[in-house]
């Protein structure tokens, strides 16, 4: 009966949403008033935060998270510089000694515009890759969980400390980013999440290693197209420990190359997205060999979504919005492997999310939404507590996800 629910309400949802779609309405927060120098005060405040309830079907169980409150501080020191910080803390509380929670800073770097086109930041920063990265509020996209290719193939939010150049050119709808940050670590890579562990967040990154990241934007009226990369080194280790360990040491030693283009259409009340992404780790079997973490060669995910404001045509205080969308995700972090790797089935995923957006306003959100999820057949290499010690890996689940979210 509750896998019909399920089914029922996945097939109303898409057909809502393919019929009907969203339409995207000028976000403003503190950050974006300082950012665009429209602050009233030279020092703002502001913030972000998102709570929900999740329903696991196979597993039975319900949960209640504060996933994650954000505070944004920032201070304009004169029209050229200005600084940006923000700090965030996962699940509510951190306990010592118990698993779960984090405290840490979301970013924290220094602007300085060069010209009505140009500016640089330096600090802690998130590169322009993908879509999330730079523009992640919880009220600004469907469903209560980020989308699961923009989480690992895409690990937002990605952060490191560099420096980077943005800007646009004269007279043309392009902007530019390019940046220099520090590199991954290698041997904090972990199976079934790919890279997303070997990031190191401002926290004593190595500077051996380091990482260029570029991105071109297209923008025509509500299209926006994008191309995006990364290209950096793993190894941030002394070489006389690197060649111990059979790793490639230098600036772009033992590197992670990542490709990624996206797409994003708005019109009337429909709206668009679309994107794709592609990690390379040509050196997997030398990492494997060195850390047995089960690198994989390549990883990939794409997705497309539509949406549809059903109160696009409709007037209402403060620009309510009532969105229905569906998305499809596909993600392989185990897409490739070397020849010391262990295939994983599991990592194969698809995705299938359906639900609904309301804003009463722009800054707050109420959700609802549904993923299905299927994956590939579980390795018996891989299964450390046999059954009935463990219960069968299950190929297909569902998720209900219910939550509020807000920034300011």
């Amino acid at each position: 009966m509750q896998a019909k629910t399920f089914t029922l309400s996945v097939v109303f949802l898409f057909t809502a949403a393919t019929l009907f779609a969203q339409k995207t309405t000028p976000l403003t927060t503190s950050e974006d008033s300082l950012n665009n120098n429209l602050s009233k005060s030279a020092t703002t405040i502001g913030g972000y935060g998102n709570a929900f309830y999740q329903r696991n079907s196979n597993q039975g169980t319900s949960k209640l998270d504060l996933e994650r409150f954000v505070l944004f501080t920032g201070h304009k020191f004169n029209d050229r510089i200005s600084v940006f910080s923000e700090l965030e803390v996962e699940d509510a509380k951190v306990t010592g000694g118990e698993s779960g929670g984090e405290v840490s800073i979301e970013q924290a770097y220094l602007k300085f515009n060069l010209n009505a086109n140009q500016y640089i930041v330096a600090g802690l920063f998130l590169p322009r890759i993908g879509i999330l990265n730079e523009n992640h509020l919880p009220n600004t996209f469907n469903g209560n969980e980020r989308n699961y290719v923009e989480t690992f193939i895409l690990p937002s939010t990605w952060r490191e400390l560099g420096v980077g150049l943005y800007g646009n050119l004269n007279n043309l709808p392009i902007n530019y980013s390019v940046g220099l940050v520090n590199g991954l670590s290698a041997g904090m890579f972990d199976h079934g999440t790919g890279i997303r562990d070997g990031r190191f967040e401002g926290r004593n990154a190595t500077g051996n290693n380091l990482a260029v990241t570029a991105a071109l934007q297209y923008y025509q009226g509500n299209f926006k197209a994008q191309v995006s990369g990364y290209y950096g080194g793993t190894v941030g280790v002394s070489k006389r420990k690197a060649d111990s360990l059979g790793l490639s040491s230098g600036i772009f030693g033992t590197p992670v190359a990542i490709g990624e283009a996206d797409i994003q259409y708005a019109n009337g009340g429909f709206s668009l997205r679309a994107l794709g992404a592609l990690v390379s780790i040509p050196d997997a079997a030398n990492i494997n060999r060195a850390y047995a973490n089960n690198t994989p060669k390549t990883e990939y995910g794409a997705y497309v979504e539509v949406a549809y404001d059903v109160l696009h045509n409709v007037r209402t205080a403060h620009g309510q919005q009532f969105i229905v969308f569906v998305r499809d995700e596909k993600l392989d972090i185990n897409a490739s492997i070397p020849s010391n790797g262990i295939v994983d089935g599991t990592l194969d995923q698809n995705h299938v999310v359906a639900g609904f957006t309301y804003l009463p306003m722009r800054n707050v959100a109420i959700k609802a939404d549904v993923r299905i999820i299927h994956t590939g057949t579980q390795n018996p290499e891989l299964i450390i507590n046999p059954n009935p010690v463990s219960l069968p890996y299950q190929q297909n689940n569902n998720l209900v996800d219910l939550g509020l979210a807000f920034s300011f």
